[in-house]
């Protein structure tokens, strides 16, 4: 049985026993102190709580197991009860037995008798650790969100995110000013493009690489095409396997641009020389394939540049 005076409940209830039973049956902690704040009972719940036995809580005005700062808080609430017309609620930090501290939500109910003096303190603690925990990762993943589109903003490139339904996650301004008018129309009225279908705002085929490769799993697809007059080198990566794409566009036909791709692209090819001096059986066909891709992308990339010069 959990109360020990079966006055505190006479008069309320036909059977007190079955009434006792059924409180030490809740899964949630519950405590009853008296006026003078003395433990009278609690539940087996309050007492796996604390790891100590419900004989060792009654009689006690404050819990030994519990660092100063819970007693002190606990009293302090106690007072604003006693103030108050009606329950309060907080929430407070609990060690278990594990020496863990988790957050509780904690209600305050008062007893009054027939005449309103007060009487007791009936608690109830619920464990919200779970919930705080869910909450912090919420508050930091949205932190995390802004300063990631605040980041995309600055990126010269072209950058959209898509989850696995071909939804837009987010994307900066210069992704939609590459995919023409509508897009930037769309993207003043929607910033960051998200929830729309990608397929929608970019040609079939880079359509067809991002299912691609949310199909495969892959890490990577690249290549170069021409899209509205502008000559464009599409990196399409995997951010989280099956789940989320990435792709960067950059745009070639900018004439500084240009410069940095042949550079960009003539040192890759020199150290893929440098390997293929070292695996010349095995890699020079291969490597020779790829030098001549990238020679025929530079040279229309520059020759792109040039004709825009000559316009």
């Amino acid at each position: 049985m959990i109360y020990e005076q079966d006055a505190f409940l006479s008069g309320l209830i036909k059977d007190p026993v079955l009434s006792y039973k059924i409180i030490d049956l809740l899964p949630f902690p519950i405590n009853y102190r008296d006026a003078e704040g003395f433990y009278i009972t609690c539940n087996k719940a309050f007492e796996k709580l604390l790891g100590i036995s419900r004989e060792e809580v009654i009689g006690k005005s404050y819990l030994e197991s519990q660092p100063a700062e819970v007693d002190e808080m606990m009293q302090m609430k106690d007072k604003e009860l006693f103030d108050s017309p009606t329950d309060i609620i907080y929430e407070h930090q609990f060690k278990t037995t594990d020496g863990t501290m988790h957050e509780m939500l904690i209600y305050k109910t008062a007893i009054r008798n027939d005449s309103g003096a007060f009487e007791g303190i009936v608690s109830t603690l619920y464990d919200v650790t779970d919930r705080r925990k869910a909450e912090i990762r919420s508050e930091k993943a949205k932190e995390a969100s802004v300063i990631a589109s605040a980041m995309l903003q600055k990126i010269r490139a072209g950058i959209v995110i898509v989850d696995h339904n071909m939804k837009v996650i987010d994307c900066n301004e210069t992704f939609a000013r590459l995919m023409g008018e509508e897009s930037e129309e769309l993207y003043e009225a929607i910033p960051g493009l998200q929830g729309a279908d990608v397929k929608e705002l970019v040609p079939e085929i880079v359509g067809k690489m991002f299912s691609g490769l949310l199909h495969t799993g892959e890490e990577m697809l690249e290549r170069d095409l021409t899209y509205k007059n502008k000559l464009l080198h599409i990196s399409i990566v995997t951010i989280y396997k099956h789940r989320v794409v990435g792709a960067i566009i950059r745009n070639l036909s900018s004439p500084k641009l240009v410069r940095e791709e042949i550079i960009s692209r003539a040192m890759k090819v020199t150290k893929q020389n440098i390997e293929m001096v070292q695996q010349v059986a095995t890699l020079l066909a291969e490597n020779a394939a790829q030098t001549e891709d990238m020679l025929n992308s530079i040279v229309a990339a520059y020759k792109y540049g040039e004709d825009r010069k000559d316009e």
